[in-house]
């Protein structure tokens, strides 16, 4: 795991010490190596910070030139496959010299050009110059675990794995996206490839880019596309639980390939659980499990579920105990994020990161297993609507909606499930871990006053748009959450808080064979089935797993914060927000915070503003004039 930094412009650009500032605010990402590389006429730098994981001599060193010096590249992530592409290359003649899968990205692209890509299982974000063409050719995994921020100006492109390196560039003025804060605070994060300083982008997962750099001409591409289902006929359920059982195991044993310790991230549940088990059948010693706990709040303790599969497979079993005091790491959290995330399981994330490093640089976890398989509670209530679409008439049900919305208050249980009753079922699709409503976000977010209704709803538009059109409505929703949720939320935590720890985290059910294999193949009764859930992962685990596994409890790694909010937390954020009148209005917020203290449920938006003015006052970041948003609102 790595930080990538580089400026490719049409004219000599700006000084070595740019790129060096760029590269080393990304220390944390790596904190073993370091290096810089610029063309002859100085219009073309890249830097690069090295975690080393693989090949972990001098060899591995970035940015890595091939043999002519005329293609470098620097790469941040892992190639699973390379030791196979590696020999395929090598039996065409291609030579070598080196061990490190950042080669193997030279050497397919000397291959295959920007097909190389296909080649690849892995998480990966890489730029690579190519001398001879003139051109920058960066890609982005087909997951997204692995981020690729960029500014495109008039006569330069800028890219870096996190956005705070990107503030280094003198040519990025630090002003707010209006229009991703909206988005912000509708869903709890900045969607797909818009970014929340004006300017910025990032690029989409599956996606490539290209950029000339003689013309300033710059091109997007998606290069991978969820797969469509395709049932000819009645799948067989033992074939099917073959085949994934399969395609986990060969996975699972790629990402315990490493030149340096390993760990698994046991939460308990069913997904790190299965990679538990297949990671004991295929490794040639004891592997080593991490979890971390809420004494006291049994609700959310999955200690004694870890310890019971650990113990079952021998595993080397390691427990952090977490405590309400931790919230003097919110404003690091805030720190550490290059946009805001309303997940508070960043916490806790983040400190199962720090226990895993100080004994091992590698981490597995199984974040993907509930978006590929069906495993959020959302999918069985989304199915329930399906059958409330029969059989109550549409008028009905826009009255159930409109009054719901009028007269339930935020954080009232269950009140965006009565919201999303009307229309289609793709408006319930919109309402899943909806934030703050239309008229919400205007009374909480004083830019938004002057907007114009129809681009407050843009973020509910937008995610409408990225619905399939075709398929079931468990399809329809695994899919969504995949590109959505998945993507903004909780990669984005997980790459942020591992890396504030220098630690590599690799996703087993985020292997692209896997990804396509549950989309494509897997029926609906085998995901959800009334309220049942992850039918398939489940026949998996009875088959793997101890048979007094309990498969009913699944927290993961969230915290406790309603309870929380009662002492320290509920001090600290209060008196956060008591100060948050820079963006947001102040009555709205404290009245939030009295409706949670009244009992309704709203521990994650006061997060979401919490984090989001912490973040504000670490970054200075300034809003933009009216005249530029007006101009912004309307592109």
């Amino acid at each position: 795991m790595c930080g990538i930094v580089g400026i490719c412009g049409m004219e000599p650009t700006y000084s070595e010490e740019t790129i060096i500032r760029m590269r080393d605010v990304l220390r944390h990402r790596g904190p073993d190596d370091s290096g810089i590389w610029r063309s002859s006429d100085r219009s073309v730098f890249l830097g690069h910070r090295r975690l080393s994981i693989i090949d972990l001599s001098p060899g591995g060193h970035q940015p890595m030139a091939d043999s002519r010096g005329r293609d470098v590249v620097v790469f941040n992530g892992e190639i699973y496959n390379f030791r196979e592409i590696r020999d395929e290359l090598s039996s065409s003649g291609q030579e070598f010299r080196t061990q490190s899968d950042t080669e193997v990205i030279l050497q397919a692209y000397l291959r295959w050009g920007t097909q190389c890509i296909q080649h690849f299982i892995g998480m990966f974000a890489f730029a690579l110059y190519d001398a001879d063409r003139d051109i920058l050719f960066a890609a982005r995994d087909r997951a997204g675990e692995k981020p690729f921020f960029y500014l495109h100006d008039r006569n330069s492109l800028v890219f870096a794995s996190e956005l705070k390196a990107l503030m280094q560039y003198p040519g990025l003025a630090r002003e707010l996206d209006i229009d991703a804060m909206n988005s912000y605070l509708a869903y709890g994060y900045v969607p797909w490839d818009t970014c929340i300083l004006r300017g910025v982008r990032k690029l989409p997962p599956g996606h490539a880019l290209q950029y000339e750099r003689h013309s300033n001409r710059l091109k997007t591409w998606r290069y991978w596309h969820l797969p469509e289902p395709i049932f000819a006929e009645e799948p067989d359920t033992q074939m099917l639980l073959e085949e994934y059982k399969a395609i986990l195991t060969d996975s699972v044993r790629r990402q315990l390939d490493a030149d340096v310790p390993v760990g698994i991230l046991l939460s308990g549940g069913i997904d790190s659980s299965l990679i538990t088990a297949i990671a004991s059948q295929v490794s040639s010693k004891p592997v080593r499990t991490f979890t971390i706990s809420f004494p006291g709040h049994s609700k959310f303790d999955e200690e004694s579920h870890a310890r019971l599969v650990s113990k079952h497979f021998g595993a080397i079993h390691t427990v952090l105990p977490a405590e309400a005091n931790s919230v003097e790491l919110l404003p690091e959290l805030a720190r550490q994020c290059d946009e805001p995330v309303a997940d508070s399981s960043l916490v806790p994330t983040y400190l199962v990161s720090r226990l895993i490093r100080r004994f091992v640089r590698v981490g597995i976890g199984g974040d993907g297993g509930d978006e590929l398989f069906g495993g959020y509670p959302h999918y069985s209530w989304l199915l329930r609507q399906d059958w409330i679409r029969r059989f109550v008439p549409p008028s009905v049900r826009s009255q159930i909606s409109r009054f719901s919305e009028r007269c339930l208050p935020l954080g009232f249980r269950g009140r965006n499930y009565l919201i999303g009753v009307k229309g289609s079922i793709e408006n319930s699709l919109t309402m899943v871990n909806h934030f703050f409503s239309h008229d919400m976000r205007r009374a909480l977010f004083l830019p938004l006053r002057t907007t114009s209704a129809h681009m407050i709803g843009q973020p509910e538009r937008s995610r409408m748009e990225m619905i399939p059109n075709k398929g079931t409505t468990l399809q329809k929703a695994t899919s969504l959450d995949f590109m959505t949720y998945l993507v903004d939320d909780l990669l984005v935590k997980v790459d942020r808080a591992s890396m504030l720890a220098s630690l590599e985290i690799r996703a087993p059910f985020l292997d692209h064979r896997l990804i396509e294999f549950a989309f494509s193949r897997v029926p609906d009764y085998l995901r959800v089935h009334g309220g049942s859930r992850k039918m398939l992962s489940c026949l998996l685990a009875k088959e793997l797993l101890p048979k007094n596994y309990d498969f009913t409890r699944k927290h993961g790694f969230s915290i406790p914060l309603a309870r929380w909010l009662r002492g320290e937390w509920g001090t600290y954020m209060k008196s956060v927000l008591a100060d948050a009148g820079t963006w947001f209005e102040r009555d709205t917020v404290m009245s939030l915070y009295r409706s949670q203290e009244q009992g309704l449920a709203n521990t994650q938006r006061l997060f979401a503003l919490v984090i989001a003015e912490l973040w504000r006052r670490e970054y200075r970041v300034a809003l933009p004039s009216v005249s530029q948003h007006t101009i912004g609102s309307l592109t």
